[in-house]
């Protein structure tokens, strides 16, 4: 879709339109395609990579620019910045029917993701499988909300799948014990996989006590077993809940 706005001359391409009503009168902002739900995530923290101008419209399509009175009225302020900010927190996304379905797919599987990295079986202390997550977010009939974060809608999940199922937002608590001569390039490959290192003893092994989030835990099994060809050795010791107020991803 191209777009002319007569108001400033510039050829709006690509666009995503996000609506929002206040106060009885419709705004709209030109934003760039992709660039939205990244900015609702998280992931793209500039906002000239998500507007393609900072202009507030009643219609981008006729290139119709808000009047200052009404953003005023509307908003409490004229920093077109600041509105456009509110608009992308709360506006709708004005995307095809085609194009919503994909991106709400996309958003299912991106949440049950996010809850397989971060959760457990309480039973078996290990984590599940994103495919069986998906599967009870189907059971639970979870709508995902297309203006909401996949990190905040994946909290959401938790909360609700722990009414049907034995699932448990913790912290695995491993010990590792690595050959002395694999022991050093080892560790530097596992430190971006550790939340914490509790505990650290060298003496003929190396042998560790940490906390990983449990989406790592396959990883640092995999990374063990092929680097120390099996001599090293990974044992699941106990889970950490995560405080309430650590639930944030």
């Amino acid at each position: 879709m191209s777009i002319f706005t007569p108001t400033n001359q510039i050829r709006l391409t690509n666009v995503a339109v996000v609506r929002i009503k206040k106060g009885g009168k419709r705004f709209e902002i030109a934003c760039y395609k992709n660039k939205v739900m990244s900015w609702r995530s998280g992931a793209e923290k500039d906002l000239d990579e998500v507007l393609q101008t900072h202009s507030v419209f009643v219609n981008v399509s006729k290139g119709q620019v808000a009047k200052k009175d009404d953003l005023t009225k509307a908003f409490g302020t004229d920093d077109l910045t600041e509105i456009c900010k509110q608009i992308l927190a709360k506006g709708e996304l004005q995307v095809s029917d085609k194009e919503r379905q994909s991106q709400l797919e996309t958003m299912f599987r991106d949440i049950a993701t996010i809850v397989a990295e971060k959760c457990v079986n309480p039973e078996t202390k290990r984590p599940y499988t994103v495919s069986l997550i998906e599967r009870a977010m189907k059971d639970i009939h979870y709508s995902v909300k297309a203006n909401k974060s996949t990190k905040q809608q994946a909290l959401e999940v938790i909360r609700q799948l722990k009414e049907t199922m034995e699932i448990q937002r913790a912290h695995m608590r491993l010990r590792l014990v690595l050959p002395a001569k694999e022991a050093k390039r080892l560790k530097e490959k596992l430190k971006p996989l550790l939340q914490v290192v509790e505990s650290e003893d060298f003496d003929e092994e190396l042998e560790m006590v940490c906390l990983v989030d449990p989406g790592c835990f396959r990883e640092i099994d995999e990374l063990i077993r092929c680097e120390t060809k099996g001599k090293g050795t990974l044992e699941v010791l106990s889970l950490k809940d995560v405080e309430e107020g650590d639930e944030k991803f």
